[in-house]
């Protein structure tokens, strides 16, 4: 048995981890991977959206399962075509991960299925767009770029000015291309986010244990949002009650329309949730695939055996499992580039990597943005690393976490200094 990850950030790396902790006869791949995968197994120097090359490769070395870790390659149609081939991958198919790739037709399919969610209207340009916001003049208000902008295409305007700008970025500047053709304005929802991962096989569907991301830049949730500047599990926020809310209001559901729409959809379904004082949950966004950075701090505290439960994906048998989990905290911080989530530089090297793990055992760190240069670990990204502490506690767990980030340096490394606070009130 061997294991394609398709990806290179901090996701594919903490995926492999887990594989690898839990099957450690098992060999992994991964396309292209960075230098912490490259620990765990083999890196391929093949693009993640190069999908003849990869689908050549998983088919000339009878590769037994393939794992698509970023939302791009699902849009493409990756699953299509290894699915085409009699390859067993997890993921949606291409018509499912629309779920991601178009903010428009996840909305619609949500107010049609009544999945709790902000009201909507979608524009195609710049002057009706800016005619509505100066007829509604109700903010904040939320503007998203339709398709793909790595996690930047989302505004929340909290005067006209800031959504005339957000529109101006998208439909003048076209800083997101094509994604940013098509915009939907949502209503702004008050609440805090938190995370939901689900596990599906098309006809079950199992929620993983819940978690909250911290997206702004800065601390105290100031600034652009960024793919993800931390994160911790389980989230307090989310209480049995809500968990249970959201199953039966958003999984159930979402699952129902996969079914009545005909998506082949097996893989990993990422509900991002809205959750407001009288703890009602409604949806911010869905994605096609794990979540970066809370897929670094949910897949430690698994205890079910996770390769397990990828081959019950695609093999449609998830019912025959339940979810298990650890008692303990775990809590990420991302250490970034300067200059984040804007122009940054690549190049510095990387020091005290190693001795996290040697300092505390229940630390570990996340490769994301690195590559390896005559024999040095560089920076290669703007979110270059994830350091991880995990604990029986959330207030242990921040402790620990922050005394490894002090030991993992590089030019103009940045990271926020609250993650996880949030969690402790």
């Amino acid at each position: 048995m061997s294991v394609l990850i398709i990806g290179s950030g901090g996701r594919e790396h903490a995926i492999g981890l887990k594989l690898k902790e839990q099957n450690p006869e098992v060999p992994l791949y991964f396309a292209p991977g960075n230098a912490g995968t490259a620990e765990l197994g083999t890196n391929l120097a093949i693009s993640d959206s190069n999908i003849s090359e990869l689908l050549d490769f998983a088919s000339s070395n009878k590769i037994h399962l393939t794992i698509v870790g970023p939302e791009a390659p699902l849009v493409l149609g990756i699953v299509d075509e290894f699915e085409k081939e009699g390859l067993r991958v997890v993921g949606p198919s291409k018509a499912a991960a629309q779920l991601e790739g178009s903010k428009e037709w996840a909305k619609n399919l949500m107010k049609k299925y009544k999945i709790p969610t902000a009201a909507f209207e979608v524009f195609t340009d710049y002057d009706s767009a800016k005619h509505y916001l100066t007829q509604r003049n109700v903010y904040p208000i939320v503007i998203k770029a339709d398709g793909l902008a790595a996690g930047k295409g989302v505004t929340v305007a909290f005067s006209e000015e800031e959504a005339l700008a957000a529109l101006k970025t998208c439909f003048l500047d076209k800083a997101f291309n094509e994604a940013g053709l098509k915009v939907v304005i949502e209503d702004f929802l008050e609440g805090q986010e938190a995370s939901i991962f689900a596990f599906t096989d098309g006809h079950c569907i199992l929620p993983m244990s819940p978690a909250q991301d911290h997206k702004a830049v800065f601390d105290g949730d100031k600034g652009p949002n960024t793919g993800g500047m931390g994160a911790y599990s389980p989230a307090p926020l989310v209480t049995e009650a809500i968990q249970e809310q959201v199953l039966q209001t958003v999984f159930k559901p979402l699952l129902n329309a996969f079914k009545q729409e005909g998506l082949a959809y097996k893989g990993i379904v990422y509900a991002g949730l809205m959750i407001n004082k009288a703890g009602d949950a409604s949806i911010v966004e869905f994605n096609g695939r794990f979540g970066d950075p809370e897929t670094q701090i949910v897949l430690p505290r698994l205890s079910t055996n996770l390769l397990a439960l990828f081959n019950a994906v695609a093999d449609e048998t998830l019912s025959d499992f339940t979810l298990e989990w650890t008692n303990e905290s775990s809590v990420c911080v991302v250490l970034a580039s300067s200059g984040y989530p804007g122009a940054y530089e690549k190049g510095k090297e990387i020091t005290g990597i190693e001795d996290v793990k040697k300092a505390n055992p229940k630390s570990h760190v996340v490769h994301a943005g690195t590559k390896l240069e005559n024999g040095k670990v560089l920076s290669n990204g703007g979110r270059v690393l994830a350091v991880v502490a995990s604990a029986d506690n959330l207030k242990d767990a921040i402790d620990s976490v922050y005394s490894s980030v002090e030991k993992v340096q590089f030019e103009n490394k940045t990271f926020r200094t609250d993650i996880a606070q949030k969690g402790l009130i």
